[in-house]
C-alpha cells in the first residue's frame, strides 16, 4: 500500500497547481506552514480510489466541489468543502447561500477554466476572485483533512481550523447531509 509522504507545501511547488502556489506564498505564514502535501499517483486522485490505495479514512478526506448558482441572467460560484462522507446539500442550503433560484454542479471545462486546476484535485486554497468559499461545519472538527492540490498527482493535508482561516471562508452547519 502506498504511503502519503508529507512535507510542508511551501516546500515543494512543483506538487501544486500554480493558483494554489501563488494563495500559499500569500497567506499568514501561521496558516500556510501548517499545510502540506504529498504526491499520490493521479489515477488514484478520486476519492473512494485514493482513500482505499492510501489508506485514507474517508472521514478524514474532504471534496471540494464547484456548484453554480443561476439567478436570471447571473451565475455565482462557489467552492464548497464537504467531507467525503457526506453529500453537498446542493439545491437546499447552498442555492439559498448562493441567493439562486437554481443550482447545480458546475461543469467539469467550466470549473477547471475557471479555477485554474484540474477536475479531481480542485482546492479551496487559490479560488478565483469573486468565488464563495462554503465549508461544511464537520470538516473544520477534522485535525488532517486531505483535499486536492489543485492537480490530480497531489493532495494536501491541513488541519480544518486552517480551512475555515482560510480568506473568504464561510463555514456552515448543515452545507452537507
Amino acid at each position: 500500500m502506498p504511503t502519503l509522504d508529507l512535507v510542508p507545501a511551501l516546500s515543494r511547488p512543483d506538487l501544486v497547481a500554480a493558483p494554489v502556489r501563488t494563495a500559499l506564498d500569500a497567506l499568514d505564514p501561521e496558516l500556510s506552514g501548517a499545510i502540506r502535501v504529498a504526491p499520490i499517483d493521479g489515477g488514484l486522485a478520486d476519492t473512494a480510489a485514493f482513500c482505499e490505495a492510501y489508506g485514507v479514512a474517508p472521514e478524514a478526506s474532504a471534496n471540494c466541489i464547484v456548484v453554480a448558482g443561476k439567478r436570471g441572467d447571473a451565475v455565482r460560484y462557489a467552492a464548497c468543502v464537504v467531507l467525503a462522507t457526506t453529500r453537498a446539500d446542493v439545491n437546499g442550503t447552498i442555492r439559498r447561500l448562493l441567493d439562486a433560484r437554481r443550482a447545480s454542479f458546475a461543469p467539469m471545462a467550466e470549473a477547471v477554466e475557471l479555477t485554474g486546476m484540474e477536475y479531481g484535485g480542485i482546492t479551496p486554497i487559490g479560488l478565483p476572485e469573486g468565488f464563495d468559499l462554503l465549508i461544511d461545519a464537520r470538516v473544520v472538527e477534522v485535525p488532517d483533512a486531505i483535499v486536492g492540490a489543485g492537480i490530480r498527482a497531489a493532495k494536501l493535508a491541513l488541519p480544518g481550523r486552517v480551512l475555515a482561516a482560510l480568506p473568504g471562508a464561510q463555514v456552515v452547519e448543515g452545507l452537507a447531509g
